[in-house]
């Protein structure tokens, strides 16, 4: 079974096999946002996905 190659790109596997994603809505028009809230969108945020389609989609992780 192949890993679907653009669903990958977007997580990070982490070394407990947890899945680490962008957090959402910190693509642009960042100047307007206080600086602490700039920041925190550089942090990961916990993804969570169920057992059957993690397995669907990446198989080898």
């Amino acid at each position: 079974m192949k890993t679907n190659k653009s669903y990958s790109k977007r997580l990070k596997v982490t070394k407990t096999g947890k899945l680490i994603t962008r957090s959402p809505g910190f693509n642009h028009f960042n100047a307007k946002q206080s600086r602490t809230t700039q920041l925190a969108g550089r942090k990961g945020r916990e993804f969570i996905i169920k057992a059957k389609a993690k397995s669907h989609l990446l198989p080898n992780k």
